[in-house]
Protein backbone atom coordinates (compact mmCIF):
# COMPACT_ATOMS: atom_id res chain seq x y z
CA UNK A 1 0.00 0.00 0.00
CA UNK A 2 2.99 2.18 0.68
CA UNK A 3 4.64 1.22 -2.64
CA UNK A 4 1.15 2.64 -3.77
CA UNK A 5 1.60 5.92 -2.47
CA UNK A 6 -1.42 5.74 -0.05
CA UNK A 7 -1.18 6.98 3.67
CA UNK A 8 -2.15 4.12 5.88
CA UNK A 9 -2.42 4.18 9.72
CA UNK A 10 -3.08 0.74 12.19
CA UNK A 11 -6.64 1.41 14.55
CA UNK A 12 -7.73 -0.04 17.46
CA UNK A 13 -5.77 -3.00 19.48
CA UNK A 14 -3.54 -4.04 16.84
CA UNK A 15 -1.20 -0.98 16.97
CA UNK A 16 0.09 -2.93 20.46
CA UNK A 17 1.80 -5.40 18.05
CA UNK A 18 5.51 -5.06 17.22
CA UNK A 19 5.28 -6.65 14.18
CA UNK A 20 2.53 -4.14 13.16
CA UNK A 21 4.60 -1.41 14.25
CA UNK A 22 7.82 -3.22 12.26
CA UNK A 23 6.22 -3.79 9.36
CA UNK A 24 5.72 0.03 8.93
CA UNK A 25 1.40 -0.78 9.51
CA UNK A 26 1.23 0.68 12.84
CA UNK A 27 3.09 4.31 13.46
CA UNK A 28 2.91 4.01 17.11
CA UNK A 29 5.73 1.90 18.99
CA UNK A 30 3.73 -0.18 21.51
CA UNK A 31 7.23 -1.06 23.75
CA UNK A 32 7.50 3.00 23.70
CA UNK A 33 3.94 3.30 24.73
CA UNK A 34 3.56 0.86 27.00
CA UNK A 35 0.83 -1.43 25.01
CA UNK A 36 -0.06 -4.88 25.48
CA UNK A 37 0.39 -7.25 22.81
CA UNK A 38 -2.60 -9.40 24.64
CA UNK A 39 -5.21 -7.27 24.28
CA UNK A 40 -5.15 -7.77 20.09
CA UNK A 41 -3.94 -11.52 19.97
CA UNK A 42 -3.15 -14.51 22.95
CA UNK A 43 -3.24 -18.42 22.61
CA UNK A 44 -6.08 -17.94 25.44
CA UNK A 45 -8.05 -15.55 23.14
CA UNK A 46 -11.64 -16.76 22.75
CA UNK A 47 -12.35 -15.01 19.36
CA UNK A 48 -10.35 -13.94 16.25
CA UNK A 49 -9.06 -10.38 16.64
CA UNK A 50 -10.47 -7.54 14.10
CA UNK A 51 -7.48 -6.01 11.83
CA UNK A 52 -8.22 -2.53 11.07
CA UNK A 53 -6.13 -0.69 9.01
CA UNK A 54 -6.92 3.15 8.34
CA UNK A 55 -6.43 4.59 4.83
CA UNK A 56 -6.92 7.17 2.44
CA UNK A 57 -10.51 7.52 1.67
CA UNK A 58 -10.27 8.78 -1.70
CA UNK A 59 -8.29 5.59 -2.24
CA UNK A 60 -9.95 2.70 -0.67
CA UNK A 61 -11.14 1.25 -4.03
CA UNK A 62 -7.55 1.25 -4.90
CA UNK A 63 -6.52 -0.87 -2.10
CA UNK A 64 -9.32 -3.22 -2.27
CA UNK A 65 -7.82 -3.99 -5.98
CA UNK A 66 -4.54 -4.26 -4.90
CA UNK A 67 -5.18 -7.13 -2.31
CA UNK A 68 -7.11 -9.28 -4.32
CA UNK A 69 -4.34 -8.77 -7.23
CA UNK A 70 -1.63 -9.60 -4.62
CA UNK A 71 -3.42 -12.51 -2.95
CA UNK A 72 -5.88 -13.58 -5.97
CA UNK A 73 -9.94 -13.92 -5.23
CA UNK A 74 -9.80 -17.31 -4.58
CA UNK A 75 -7.86 -16.48 -1.10
CA UNK A 76 -10.16 -13.28 -0.44
CA UNK A 77 -13.38 -12.02 -0.72
CA UNK A 78 -15.41 -8.48 0.17
CA UNK A 79 -17.44 -8.82 3.33
CA UNK A 80 -21.36 -8.03 2.54
CA UNK A 81 -23.84 -6.98 5.45
CA UNK A 82 -27.65 -7.03 5.06
CA UNK A 83 -30.18 -4.34 4.03
CA UNK A 84 -32.77 -4.69 6.19
CA UNK A 85 -36.92 -3.49 5.60
CA UNK A 86 -38.05 -0.22 6.72
CA UNK A 87 -41.27 1.87 6.54
CA UNK A 88 -40.86 3.51 3.07
CA UNK A 89 -38.86 0.51 1.59
CA UNK A 90 -41.38 -2.11 3.06
CA UNK A 91 -44.28 0.08 2.41
CA UNK A 92 -43.19 0.26 -1.55
CA UNK A 93 -42.10 -3.31 -1.94
CA UNK A 94 -45.53 -4.41 -0.58
CA UNK A 95 -47.42 -2.17 -2.88
CA UNK A 96 -45.50 -3.71 -5.62
CA UNK A 97 -46.40 -7.14 -4.64
CA UNK A 98 -50.24 -6.32 -4.07
CA UNK A 99 -50.35 -4.73 -7.50
CA UNK A 100 -50.65 -1.64 -6.83
CA UNK A 101 -50.22 2.27 -8.44
CA UNK A 102 -46.83 3.47 -6.60
CA UNK A 103 -48.27 6.60 -7.45
CA UNK A 104 -51.27 5.80 -5.13
CA UNK A 105 -48.77 4.80 -1.97
CA UNK A 106 -45.57 7.39 -2.89
CA UNK A 107 -46.59 10.02 -0.46
CA UNK A 108 -47.59 7.79 2.22
CA UNK A 109 -44.41 6.31 2.03
CA UNK A 110 -42.59 9.64 1.75
CA UNK A 111 -43.76 9.95 5.27
CA UNK A 112 -42.97 6.82 6.51
CA UNK A 113 -39.09 8.15 7.65
CA UNK A 114 -40.85 9.68 11.27
CA UNK A 115 -41.83 5.88 12.42
CA UNK A 116 -41.12 2.19 11.92
CA UNK A 117 -42.97 -0.09 9.86
CA UNK A 118 -43.86 -2.17 12.42
CA UNK A 119 -45.86 0.93 13.93
CA UNK A 120 -47.73 1.56 10.91
CA UNK A 121 -51.15 1.19 11.95
CA UNK A 122 -50.66 2.94 15.21
CA UNK A 123 -49.92 5.95 13.14
CA UNK A 124 -52.85 5.50 11.15
CA UNK A 125 -54.86 6.43 14.48
CA UNK A 126 -52.39 9.08 15.89
CA UNK A 127 -51.13 11.42 12.66
CA UNK A 128 -53.32 13.72 10.92
CA UNK A 129 -51.83 14.08 7.74
CA UNK A 130 -52.57 10.38 7.08
CA UNK A 131 -56.30 10.90 7.71
CA UNK A 132 -57.36 10.05 4.41
CA UNK A 133 -55.47 6.86 3.95
CA UNK A 134 -56.47 5.55 7.60
CA UNK A 135 -59.81 6.09 5.75
CA UNK A 136 -59.29 4.25 2.82
CA UNK A 137 -57.92 1.29 4.96
CA UNK A 138 -60.84 1.19 6.57
CA UNK A 139 -62.68 0.55 3.45
CA UNK A 140 -60.27 -1.30 1.38
CA UNK A 141 -59.43 -4.91 2.05
CA UNK A 142 -56.36 -4.87 0.15
CA UNK A 143 -55.69 -0.98 1.38
CA UNK A 144 -55.84 -3.12 4.81
CA UNK A 145 -53.76 -6.09 3.53
CA UNK A 146 -50.87 -3.34 2.56
CA UNK A 147 -50.78 -2.10 5.82
CA UNK A 148 -50.41 -5.76 7.34
CA UNK A 149 -47.46 -6.52 4.60
CA UNK A 150 -46.08 -3.26 5.61
CA UNK A 151 -45.87 -3.97 9.22
CA UNK A 152 -44.76 -7.66 8.73
CA UNK A 153 -41.73 -6.67 6.86
CA UNK A 154 -40.29 -4.41 9.49
CA UNK A 155 -36.62 -4.85 10.21
CA UNK A 156 -36.52 -8.66 7.35
CA UNK A 157 -33.70 -8.83 5.57
CA UNK A 158 -34.57 -7.30 1.85
CA UNK A 159 -30.73 -7.83 0.09
CA UNK A 160 -27.13 -7.64 1.01
CA UNK A 161 -25.18 -4.82 0.01
CA UNK A 162 -21.33 -4.16 -0.26
CA UNK A 163 -19.64 -3.55 3.64
CA UNK A 164 -18.31 -0.13 3.68
CA UNK A 165 -15.11 -1.69 4.47
CA UNK A 166 -14.47 -5.34 5.24
CA UNK A 167 -12.87 -7.69 3.64
CA UNK A 168 -12.32 -11.31 4.75
CA UNK A 169 -8.97 -13.04 4.52
CA UNK A 170 -8.63 -17.06 4.00
CA UNK A 171 -7.06 -19.59 1.88
CA UNK A 172 -7.78 -22.08 -1.53
CA UNK A 173 -10.73 -23.01 0.72
CA UNK A 174 -12.41 -19.95 1.04
CA UNK A 175 -14.90 -20.36 -1.92
CA UNK A 176 -16.23 -23.84 -0.47
CA UNK A 177 -16.44 -22.03 2.64
CA UNK A 178 -18.64 -19.09 1.48
CA UNK A 179 -21.34 -18.02 -1.41
CA UNK A 180 -19.87 -15.66 -3.39
CA UNK A 181 -21.63 -12.84 -5.86
CA UNK A 182 -20.05 -10.13 -7.67
CA UNK A 183 -20.63 -6.82 -5.88
CA UNK A 184 -21.08 -3.19 -7.04
CA UNK A 185 -17.33 -2.55 -8.00
CA UNK A 186 -16.93 -6.01 -9.84
CA UNK A 187 -14.92 -7.43 -7.17
CA UNK A 188 -16.15 -11.43 -5.77
CA UNK A 189 -18.08 -10.25 -2.36
CA UNK A 190 -18.96 -13.07 0.52
CA UNK A 191 -23.11 -13.21 0.89
CA UNK A 192 -22.00 -13.77 5.24
CA UNK A 193 -21.90 -11.16 6.91
CA UNK A 194 -19.83 -9.75 10.23
CA UNK A 195 -21.68 -12.16 12.44
CA UNK A 196 -20.54 -14.95 10.25
CA UNK A 197 -17.03 -14.53 10.69
CA UNK A 198 -16.39 -16.01 14.26
CA UNK A 199 -18.31 -19.55 13.43
CA UNK A 200 -16.66 -19.82 10.37
CA UNK A 201 -13.19 -19.13 11.37
CA UNK A 202 -12.75 -16.32 9.37
CA UNK A 203 -10.52 -13.67 9.76
CA UNK A 204 -11.89 -9.83 8.77
CA UNK A 205 -9.52 -7.00 7.68
CA UNK A 206 -11.26 -3.41 7.78
CA UNK A 207 -10.04 -1.39 5.39
CA UNK A 208 -11.52 1.86 6.73
CA UNK A 209 -11.54 5.11 4.57
CA UNK A 210 -10.43 7.73 6.67
CA UNK A 211 -10.54 11.48 4.97
CA UNK A 212 -8.17 12.95 6.78
CA UNK A 213 -5.94 10.48 5.95
CA UNK A 214 -6.56 11.93 2.31
CA UNK A 215 -6.46 15.55 4.15
CA UNK A 216 -2.96 14.54 5.14
CA UNK A 217 -1.60 12.93 2.11
CA UNK A 218 -2.83 16.13 0.03
CA UNK A 219 -1.30 18.42 2.53
CA UNK A 220 2.26 16.73 1.89
CA UNK A 221 1.63 16.77 -1.95
CA UNK A 222 1.15 20.37 -1.81
CA UNK A 223 4.09 21.33 -0.02
CA UNK A 224 5.98 19.22 -2.31
CA UNK A 225 4.48 20.96 -5.49
CA UNK A 226 4.58 24.45 -3.81
CA UNK A 227 7.84 24.74 -1.77
CA UNK A 228 9.71 21.41 -3.30
CA UNK A 229 9.94 20.01 0.07
CA UNK A 230 9.50 15.98 0.64
CA UNK A 231 8.08 15.79 3.74
CA UNK A 232 7.78 12.44 5.48
CA UNK A 233 4.87 12.77 7.82
CA UNK A 234 5.44 9.46 9.72
CA UNK A 235 9.35 10.61 10.11
CA UNK A 236 8.37 14.13 12.47
CA UNK A 237 9.55 14.08 15.46
CA UNK A 238 6.53 13.84 18.51
CA UNK A 239 7.47 16.46 20.77
CA UNK A 240 7.11 19.48 18.64
CA UNK A 241 6.69 22.04 21.19
CA UNK A 242 5.59 24.83 18.39
CA UNK A 243 2.59 21.93 17.91
CA UNK A 244 1.59 21.34 21.37
CA UNK A 245 1.38 25.25 22.07
CA UNK A 246 -0.75 25.39 19.06
CA UNK A 247 -3.11 22.61 20.63
CA UNK A 248 -3.78 24.55 24.03
CA UNK A 249 -4.94 27.36 22.60
CA UNK A 250 -7.88 25.29 21.44
CA UNK A 251 -7.83 26.77 18.17
CA UNK A 252 -7.86 23.10 17.08
CA UNK A 253 -10.42 23.49 14.31
CA UNK A 254 -9.49 20.81 11.41
CA UNK A 255 -7.75 19.30 13.85
CA UNK A 256 -8.24 14.91 13.79
CA UNK A 257 -10.79 14.37 16.70
CA UNK A 258 -10.19 17.26 19.34
CA UNK A 259 -12.03 19.80 16.81
CA UNK A 260 -15.37 19.20 18.39
CA UNK A 261 -16.83 21.95 21.08
CA UNK A 262 -16.55 19.25 23.83
CA UNK A 263 -12.77 18.28 22.69
CA UNK A 264 -11.55 21.88 22.65
CA UNK A 265 -12.90 22.40 26.05
CA UNK A 266 -11.26 19.20 27.41
CA UNK A 267 -8.62 21.00 25.43
CA UNK A 268 -8.22 24.05 26.97
CA UNK A 269 -8.49 22.16 30.83
CA UNK A 270 -6.21 19.35 30.37
CA UNK A 271 -3.34 21.37 28.69
CA UNK A 272 -1.89 18.25 26.55
CA UNK A 273 1.89 18.61 26.82
CA UNK A 274 3.36 15.78 24.92
CA UNK A 275 2.14 12.71 23.14
CA UNK A 276 0.87 10.43 25.95
CA UNK A 277 -1.15 12.88 26.57
CA UNK A 278 -2.87 13.40 23.94
CA UNK A 279 -3.81 9.56 23.72
CA UNK A 280 -5.12 10.00 27.38
CA UNK A 281 -7.68 12.89 26.09
CA UNK A 282 -8.54 10.81 23.36
CA UNK A 283 -9.01 7.94 25.74
CA UNK A 284 -11.23 9.88 28.25
CA UNK A 285 -13.62 11.36 25.21
CA UNK A 286 -15.88 8.80 25.00
CA UNK A 287 -19.34 7.52 26.11
CA UNK A 288 -17.89 4.90 28.60
CA UNK A 289 -15.47 7.30 30.76
CA UNK A 290 -17.58 10.47 30.41
CA UNK A 291 -20.76 7.95 31.95
CA UNK A 292 -18.01 6.54 34.71
CA UNK A 293 -17.11 10.21 35.86
CA UNK A 294 -13.01 9.61 34.96
CA UNK A 295 -12.49 12.96 33.41
CA UNK A 296 -12.93 15.61 36.55
CA UNK A 297 -10.59 12.96 38.74
CA UNK A 298 -8.06 12.87 36.26
CA UNK A 299 -8.06 16.94 35.85
CA UNK A 300 -8.00 17.15 39.35
CA UNK A 301 -4.95 14.74 39.80
CA UNK A 302 -3.47 16.05 36.91
CA UNK A 303 -3.32 19.48 38.10
CA UNK A 304 -2.45 19.23 41.51
CA UNK A 305 -6.33 19.98 43.05
CA UNK A 306 -6.27 16.60 44.44
CA UNK A 307 -3.81 13.86 45.31
CA UNK A 308 -3.49 10.93 43.57
CA UNK A 309 -5.01 7.59 45.24
CA UNK A 310 -3.78 4.24 43.99
CA UNK A 311 -5.71 2.17 46.38
CA UNK A 312 -2.08 -0.32 47.06
CA UNK A 313 1.22 0.90 46.29
CA UNK A 314 1.49 -2.73 43.82
CA UNK A 315 -0.71 -0.42 41.66
CA UNK A 316 1.15 2.53 41.40
CA UNK A 317 3.49 1.73 38.39
CA UNK A 318 0.08 0.63 36.89
CA UNK A 319 -1.81 3.70 37.35
CA UNK A 320 0.95 6.30 37.76
CA UNK A 321 0.33 7.47 34.12
CA UNK A 322 -3.06 8.34 34.98
CA UNK A 323 -3.06 9.65 38.74
CA UNK A 324 -4.56 6.18 40.05
CA UNK A 325 -7.70 6.52 37.44
CA UNK A 326 -8.55 3.31 36.02
CA UNK A 327 -9.18 4.90 32.19
CA UNK A 328 -7.49 2.15 30.02
CA UNK A 329 -8.33 -1.73 28.95
CA UNK A 330 -4.47 -2.57 29.97
CA UNK A 331 -5.19 -1.12 33.54
CA UNK A 332 -7.24 -3.51 34.51
CA UNK A 333 -5.27 -6.28 32.28
CA UNK A 334 -2.22 -5.30 34.81
CA UNK A 335 -4.05 -4.74 37.93
CA UNK A 336 -5.55 -8.36 37.48
CA UNK A 337 -2.26 -9.64 36.61
CA UNK A 338 -0.60 -8.40 39.69
CA UNK A 339 -3.59 -9.00 42.25
CA UNK A 340 -4.55 -12.56 41.38
CA UNK A 341 -1.04 -13.71 39.36
CA UNK A 342 -2.86 -14.99 36.32
CA UNK A 343 -1.42 -14.50 32.99
CA UNK A 344 -1.93 -10.67 30.86
CA UNK A 345 -3.70 -12.98 28.37
CA UNK A 346 -6.17 -14.71 30.67
CA UNK A 347 -6.95 -11.48 32.09
CA UNK A 348 -7.78 -10.03 28.68
CA UNK A 349 -10.27 -12.82 28.68
CA UNK A 350 -11.85 -11.78 32.17
CA UNK A 351 -11.66 -8.71 31.11
CA UNK A 352 -13.86 -9.43 28.00
CA UNK A 353 -16.37 -11.49 30.21
CA UNK A 354 -16.99 -8.32 32.86
CA UNK A 355 -19.07 -7.19 29.58
CA UNK A 356 -21.52 -10.23 29.38
CA UNK A 357 -24.50 -10.90 31.90
CA UNK A 358 -24.48 -13.22 34.30
CA UNK A 359 -20.15 -13.53 34.41
CA UNK A 360 -19.43 -10.94 37.22
CA UNK A 361 -20.12 -13.17 40.24
CA UNK A 362 -17.59 -15.81 38.69
CA UNK A 363 -15.23 -13.58 37.76
CA UNK A 364 -15.56 -11.41 41.50
CA UNK A 365 -14.88 -15.03 43.46
CA UNK A 366 -11.68 -15.62 41.09
CA UNK A 367 -10.56 -11.89 41.68
CA UNK A 368 -11.45 -12.35 45.51
CA UNK A 369 -10.22 -15.64 46.29
CA UNK A 370 -7.01 -15.16 44.19
CA UNK A 371 -5.87 -11.67 45.73
CA UNK A 372 -6.88 -13.08 49.12
CA UNK A 373 -3.83 -15.92 48.28
CA UNK A 374 -1.64 -13.07 47.34
CA UNK A 375 -2.22 -11.30 51.02
CA UNK A 376 -4.03 -8.56 49.99
CA UNK A 377 -6.73 -7.32 52.76
CA UNK A 378 -10.19 -7.20 52.23
CA UNK A 379 -10.27 -3.44 52.07
CA UNK A 380 -8.36 -3.39 48.86
CA UNK A 381 -9.93 -6.22 47.48
CA UNK A 382 -13.17 -4.34 47.91
CA UNK A 383 -12.03 -1.28 46.53
CA UNK A 384 -10.43 -2.55 43.45
CA UNK A 385 -12.90 -4.89 42.37
CA UNK A 386 -15.91 -1.99 42.72
CA UNK A 387 -14.14 0.01 40.27
CA UNK A 388 -13.23 -3.31 37.74
CA UNK A 389 -17.15 -4.05 38.21
CA UNK A 390 -17.90 -0.97 37.02
CA UNK A 391 -15.39 -0.37 34.33
CA UNK A 392 -16.80 -3.03 31.46
CA UNK A 393 -18.99 -0.40 30.12
CA UNK A 394 -16.32 2.53 30.82
CA UNK A 395 -12.80 1.68 29.81
CA UNK A 396 -11.27 2.38 26.66
CA UNK A 397 -8.40 0.59 24.57
CA UNK A 398 -4.80 2.30 25.04
CA UNK A 399 -3.61 1.26 21.85
CA UNK A 400 -7.06 2.62 20.24
CA UNK A 401 -6.16 6.02 22.04
CA UNK A 402 -2.30 5.64 20.63
CA UNK A 403 -3.66 4.83 16.69
CA UNK A 404 -5.90 8.03 17.05
CA UNK A 405 -3.12 10.20 18.81
CA UNK A 406 -1.01 9.90 15.54
CA UNK A 407 -3.22 11.25 13.12
CA UNK A 408 -4.04 14.09 15.98
CA UNK A 409 -0.54 15.02 16.90
CA UNK A 410 0.15 14.68 12.49
CA UNK A 411 -2.55 17.29 11.42
CA UNK A 412 -1.74 19.67 14.49
CA UNK A 413 1.52 19.88 13.29
CA UNK A 414 1.03 19.95 9.16
CA UNK A 415 -1.72 22.94 10.87
CA UNK A 416 0.79 24.45 13.00
CA UNK A 417 4.05 24.49 10.06
CA UNK A 418 2.30 24.38 6.56
CA UNK A 419 -1.15 25.89 7.37
CA UNK A 420 -1.99 26.88 3.84
CA UNK A 421 -1.73 23.61 2.80
CA UNK A 422 -3.24 21.69 5.91
CA UNK A 423 -6.42 23.78 5.31
CA UNK A 424 -6.44 23.51 1.66
CA UNK A 425 -6.39 19.42 2.21
CA UNK A 426 -9.19 20.05 4.79
CA UNK A 427 -11.22 22.12 2.01
CA UNK A 428 -11.10 19.53 -0.46
CA UNK A 429 -11.76 16.42 1.25
CA UNK A 430 -14.12 18.07 3.95
CA UNK A 431 -12.80 15.53 6.96
CA UNK A 432 -14.05 17.41 9.96
CA UNK A 433 -17.51 18.68 11.33
CA UNK A 434 -17.37 22.18 10.46
CA UNK A 435 -18.77 24.47 7.25
CA UNK A 436 -16.43 25.99 4.89
CA UNK A 437 -16.97 29.03 6.13
CA UNK A 438 -15.50 28.98 9.57
CA UNK A 439 -12.59 27.08 7.47
CA UNK A 440 -12.06 29.77 5.58
CA UNK A 441 -12.50 31.71 8.71
CA UNK A 442 -9.85 30.26 10.17
CA UNK A 443 -7.32 30.51 7.46
CA UNK A 444 -7.89 33.68 7.71
CA UNK A 445 -7.34 33.72 11.42
CA UNK A 446 -3.73 32.46 10.76
CA UNK A 447 -2.98 34.99 8.02
CA UNK A 448 -3.45 32.82 4.68
CA UNK A 449 -4.63 34.26 2.30
CA UNK A 450 -7.65 33.52 0.33
CA UNK A 451 -7.70 33.97 -3.76
CA UNK A 452 -10.90 33.69 -5.34
CA UNK A 453 -12.10 31.03 -8.53
CA UNK A 454 -10.24 31.82 -11.29
CA UNK A 455 -11.23 30.47 -14.53
CA UNK A 456 -7.68 29.63 -15.73
CA UNK A 457 -5.83 29.02 -12.04
CA UNK A 458 -9.23 26.91 -10.38
CA UNK A 459 -9.93 23.43 -10.53
CA UNK A 460 -11.91 20.92 -8.37
CA UNK A 461 -9.12 20.94 -5.72
CA UNK A 462 -8.33 24.03 -3.35
CA UNK A 463 -4.27 24.42 -4.26
CA UNK A 464 -2.04 26.70 -2.58
CA UNK A 465 -0.36 28.94 -4.58
CA UNK A 466 2.53 31.78 -3.80
CA UNK A 467 1.29 34.96 -3.98
CA UNK A 468 3.25 38.02 -2.23
CA UNK A 469 5.85 36.08 -0.92
CA UNK A 470 3.22 33.84 1.59
CA UNK A 471 1.19 30.73 0.53
CA UNK A 472 -2.20 31.97 -0.32
CA UNK A 473 -5.49 29.19 -1.17
CA UNK A 474 -6.58 29.24 -4.25
CA UNK A 475 -10.85 28.82 -3.91
CA UNK A 476 -12.19 25.93 -6.11
CA UNK A 477 -15.00 25.47 -8.75
CA UNK A 478 -16.90 23.21 -6.18
CA UNK A 479 -18.29 26.70 -4.32
CA UNK A 480 -20.00 27.41 -7.67
CA UNK A 481 -23.97 26.57 -7.10
CA UNK A 482 -25.02 23.55 -9.54
CA UNK A 483 -21.90 23.02 -11.40
CA UNK A 484 -20.76 19.22 -12.15
CA UNK A 485 -17.61 17.37 -11.76
CA UNK A 486 -17.85 16.73 -15.42
CA UNK A 487 -18.30 20.54 -15.76
CA UNK A 488 -15.45 21.34 -14.12
CA UNK A 489 -13.52 18.66 -15.82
Amino acid sequence: IRDMNIRIAARGSGAGSLVNYLLGISGVDPIEHDLLFERFLSVERSSLPDIDIDVESARRHDIYRAIFKRYGSKRVTLLSMQSTYRGRGAMRDSALALGLDPDQVDSIAESMWRFSASSFRNALRVKPELAEFAQAVEHDRKMNLLVDMTERLDRIPRHISMHPCGVILGDLTLPLLTPVEPSGMGLPMSQFDKDDMDPMGFLKLDVLGVRMQSTMAYAVSEIKRVRGVSLDLDGIAKDDAATFKAIRTTNTLGIFQIESPGQRELTGKHQPTEFNDLTIQISLFRPGPMKGNMILPYLDRRHGFEKPEYIHKDLEPILRETFGVVIFHEHVLRILHVMTGCTLARADELRRSLEKPGMAREIENFFRTSAAKKGYSKQVIDKVWDILAGFGSFGFCKAHGAAFALPTYQSAWLKTHYPAEFLAGVMTHDPGMYPRRLLLAEARRLGVKLLPIDINKSSSEFHVEKHDGTSAIRMSFVDLKSISETEIN
